[in-house]
């Protein structure tokens, strides 16, 4: 049995095995939910599970760690965690996979704690460079930077630190954290070592940050020493272009790339030039370049530029960009909030009114915002109007305090981010109590002044709570680093380096 060959014969293989009375061992055990996990067929794995526990083999660790890997693949993060427990004597691959089953069920906090666990769970279980990658990828994902130097450190005491995979991890996970500085540092300390993942993942750093122009500068360097670019490293520096409103660069970069490497752009480089060109206000080139694409336009393509429409507040071409998500019938939740946006900003509360008992009628749901900040190693979560958190009556008194010394610095809630028909007032103290707000309170109140704040976001981050953070950040004499759905802002003395365009 091969699963990568032929999974479905390879189950059914093991089965007629069963069926002629001919018993099983672990290894064809675990190739059986190989196959299974290939198909993400819950119920042939769960068959074959069963026959592991009547056979006696529940305490070969390989064949759990297998099984814990298939319920991970099916979603089945509980009972992965069940047969996790259930392994006498754990070893650094059933860690691994345990660790790993969090980061693809989106748990990374969990991942996290893990990785705690095993640090401090015996010599036996010491954590091994794939247990990093693992770690520092939820690190990224939480846009936790104190977790991630100890890693690091971790990395470097252990002798790990010259394997170039676990640099590249390492300049993404820094960068993705908006810490160019450290990442600059591995980077640079790399020196020949350097291939095109490595020199991508710096690229991208730069473009994520708003750093555009040294992102193209990245980019031909990287050519002049001999390392050849690949897709994504087109992805990287285009999407630099669009991050810093260089309309030219990008054209020019994304002529070279068919031009010079002989590499038909993919639907990831027509989404960057869209962005571009919706960056500029270009909207009808944007729609021209969608409809004369090679490749066919995905949902992802028709949201940016649908976020264009609403910055710009084309209402009209929203609409139609609309219609192309529903033909697709990929429309989500944000799609409609964009349009709600465009038109409550145009003052069209019979359009707002029908959008919403639209989306009353379909079940269609939003996405409820939620920020993370790292502190004491620890990450601390927060959701609009949240009071899970066990201090939020002190985060939300200095919250208060906060708006009271913004108000008197010239902040004003832009009550053009609540989508409710509501007085003035009324918007106001709907937009008082975001994730984003919750975060940075937490941050003041939990760091010396000065200390830079950083958040990470999961969704795109309204105009109030950007206004909010720019002033602070000349208020308090704050850097606050906002990491959301697309992009990072950087807040200093006032300013944001996305120019207020996201």
């Amino acid at each position: 049995m091969y699963p990568e060959d032929s999974p479905e014969e390879g189950f059914h293989l093991y089965r007629n095995i069963r069926r002629m009375g001919i018993s099983t061992d672990p290894v064809s055990s675990s190739l059986a939910i190989k196959c299974c996990a290939k198909i993400r067929s819950l119920i042939e794995g769960v068959q074959v599970h069963g026959r592991v526990l009547v056979d006696g083999h529940q305490r070969d660790s390989l064949l759990l760690a297998t099984l814990m890997n298939f319920y991970s693949v099916c979603e089945r993060i509980d009972d992965c965690l069940k047969v996790f427990g259930e392994i006498p004597h754990r070893d650094v691959v059933c860690w691994n996979v345990m660790i790993s089953c969090y980061l693809l069920n989106k748990r990374s906090i969990h991942a996290l704690d893990l990785f705690d666990l095993m640090f401090n769970s015996g010599p036996n279980c010491k954590p091994d460079q794939v247990t990093c990658l693992h770690v520092l990828q939820a690190c990224t994902n939480l846009n936790a930077l104190e977790f991630g130097e100890k890693v690091h450190k971790y990395i470097e005491e252990n002798g790990f630190d010259g394997t170039t995979n676990l640099c590249n991890s390492l300049i993404s996970m820094y960068s993705r954290c908006g810490d160019l500085e450290k990442a600059y540092g591995v980077f640079k300390r790399m020196g020949g070592k350097k291939n095109v993942v490595t020199w991508s993942a710096w690229v991208s750093g730069l473009a994520v940050n708003g750093y555009g122009r040294d992102a193209i500068e990245a980019f031909f360097e990287m050519i002049q020493s001999g390392v050849i670019p690949d897709d994504k490293t087109f992805t990287g520096v285009l999407s630099a272009c669009g991050h810093s409103g260089l309309v030219n660069e990008g054209m020019m970069l994304f002529e070279k790339m068919s031009r010079d490497f002989n590499m038909l752009p993919n639907v990831h480089h027509y989404g960057c030039m869209i962005n571009l060109l919706g960056r500029a206000g270009m909207l009808n080139q944007a729609y021209d370049m969608i409809l004369s694409m090679r490749v066919r336009p995905d949902a992802t393509l028709w949201r940016t530029l649908l976020g264009a429409c609403r910055i710009h507040r084309h209402i009209t071409l929203g609409e139609r960009v609309v219609e192309h998500l529903i033909e697709l019938k990929a429309q989500e939740a944000g799609d409609y909030v964009l349009l709600l946006n465009m038109y409550s900003s145009a003052g069209n509360w019979e359009k707002v009114a029908e959008v919403r008992q639209f989306m009353k009628e379909r079940g269609i749901q939003t996405t409820p915002g939620c920020s993370t900040i790292e502190f004491g190693g620890v990450v601390h979560e927060f959701n609009v109007d949240d009071i899970s958190h066990p201090r939020y009556h002190e985060v939300y008194a200095a919250l208060d305090e906060i708006g009271q010394q913004l108000r008197i610095a010239g902040y004003v809630p832009e009550i053009s981010s609540e989508l409710h028909n509501l007085s003035v007032e009324e918007k106001g103290s709907q937009l008082s109590y975001h994730s984003e707000k919750l975060a940075i309170a937490f941050g003041v109140l939990m760091t010396p002044p000065g200390k830079t704040i950083r958040i990470a976001n999961n969704i795109r981050i309204c105009t109030d709570c950007h206004s909010f953070a720019k002033v602070l950040s000349s208020a308090y004499n704050r850097e606050v680093v906002i990491r959301d759905r697309s992009r990072f802002h950087h807040f200093r003395r006032g300013v944001c380096t996305c120019n207020d365009y996201w």
